[in-house]
């Protein structure tokens, strides 16, 4: 079997990045609403008076948001996968997937806190 290299390789793995993303745009309701809210405080960060480091800052932490959900919702993919049955092991996947979600919320609240009080 013939692996892609090259640039064929990297055309692939758009390709299946953006299959990835239009899934969870149209599956994952937290995505999409995490999206919603990333398009939108995007917009606003370009309103506030804030420096372009300040800017990056608050965007990447919105960035991470995303990152941590899409993260989160394919360990549940896996866990669900395998089983639909109730496990202890199941249940913690889940929870500590969704326990990181919360904490990059709390990060990215903090990021845009100190930022915009300052």
């Amino acid at each position: 079997m013939n692996k892609n290299t090259g640039i064929m390789r990297l055309v692939y793995a758009c390709q299946y990045s953006w299959q990835g993303f239009r899934s969870a745009l149209v599956n994952e309701a937290a995505f999409l609403q995490e999206f919603v809210a990333l398009v939108l405080l995007t917009g606003l960060s370009f309103v506030l008076d804030v420096s372009s480091f300040e800017r990056l800052a608050m965007i990447v932490s919105l960035v991470l948001i995303l990152i941590v959900e899409i993260l989160n919702s394919a360990i549940e993919c896996v866990v669900d996968r395998i089983s639909n049955e109730h496990h202890t092991l199941s249940g913690r996947a889940k929870d500590y997937g969704s326990l990181a979600v919360l904490l990059s919320i709390l990060i990215a609240t903090a990021i845009w806190t100190v930022i915009l009080v300052n």
